[in-house]
């Protein structure tokens, strides 16, 4: 599994293009991301991410649930996003 922690300022084209590199390899990405910033980021992502997989018959699949996050000895909590692609 490929696990990414995404901020607000993740570059997009970086962030979907690992994510389009997991999935070809048969990997599970794993996205971590806080606050509404960072989300935004890690779906405009899965979106870039389905365009690129989309023509070689990758079907992806986002999976969202929450987690806990320790940032600088603190604990908070945090959007993971499990991308997967599924047979059509």
């Amino acid at each position: 599994m490929a696990v990414y922690k995404v901020s607000k300022n993740s570059k997009l084209s970086n962030l979907s293009g690992a994510i389009a590199s997991a999935i070809q390899c048969g990997k599970v990405a794993e996205m971590q991301a806080i606050g509404a910033g960072a989300i935004n980021q890690a779906i405009k992502a899965v979106s870039v991410a389905r365009g690129m997989t989309a023509p070689n018959g990758y079907y992806l699949v986002v999976v969202p649930s929450f987690c806990d996050v320790e940032i600088g000895g603190e604990t908070k909590t945090g959007m993971k996003l499990l991308v997967q692609s599924v047979p059509v």
